[in-house]
């Protein structure tokens, strides 16, 4: 598994400190910023792990930056902090996908609690990004005729429909359609029905 990394940032350094030993007495990798900025210009925006992040900020708030990885496409998950007054800005962060948000003071259990949902949510994402970008490649490996076929019989063509479609023999669909289910090591038609969508594969008009 890759090591994950809990990232706090809050432009007050007593909480910094005091978050950093929590997480470190339960044997998490931290990492502290002072403010929004100071994280982005770290280069580890898309490490493993998940962000603990103050909503009031010093410069880019904790919700607008929040909004701003989301457009740059982090999507490493965050933990909100807040404090009384900031309730419903903290409602907002949840609808814009925050794992959970803390208002202070809070109990140290309730902050361990919100962040090992937080890197479960980031382990489970990367787990399905990884088996993705598997498939990608396999994919990859396919000839242009190959991906053709596999489209048309992963939409439910039968393979003299297929041929049909691409002016080819039955024969011919046969042979590509052996090929790419060995390269894709699909078992079975509904395994490449499932990758097909999982790709998000449309046939093309041969036209």
């Amino acid at each position: 598994m890759t090591p994950q990394t809990v990232h706090i940032v809050d432009d007050d350094g007593a909480l910094r400190e005091a978050l950093g030993s929590l997480f470190r007495s339960v044997g998490l990798e931290t990492r502290a910023f002072g403010n929004a900025q100071e994280f982005l210009q770290s280069g580890h925006a898309h490490d493993a792990g998940c962000l603990v992040l103050d909503v009031r900020l010093p410069g880019l708030s904790g919700l607008d930056f929040q909004e701003k990885l989301a457009a740059a496409e982090i999507r490493m998950p965050i933990v909100l902090m807040t404090g009384h007054g900031d309730i419903p800005m903290s409602v907002r962060g949840m609808k814009a996908g925050a794992v959970d948000f803390l208002t202070k003071p809070f109990r140290d259990q309730d902050m361990l609690d919100a962040v090992a949902a937080a890197l479960e949510r980031d382990q489970a994402a990367r787990a399905q990004q990884g088996g993705l970008d598997d498939l990608r490649t396999l994919y990859e490996t396919l000839s242009m005729r190959e991906k053709q076929v596999m489209a048309l019989v992963a939409s439910g063509l039968m393979n003299k429909q297929a041929a049909h479609q691409l002016g080819l023999s039955e024969i011919t669909v046969k042979i590509h359609r052996g090929n790419l289910m060995r390269k894709m090591e699909a078992k079975s038609l509904a395994d490449l029905v499932r990758m097909a969508e999982t790709l998000k594969l449309r046939p093309e008009d041969p036209s």
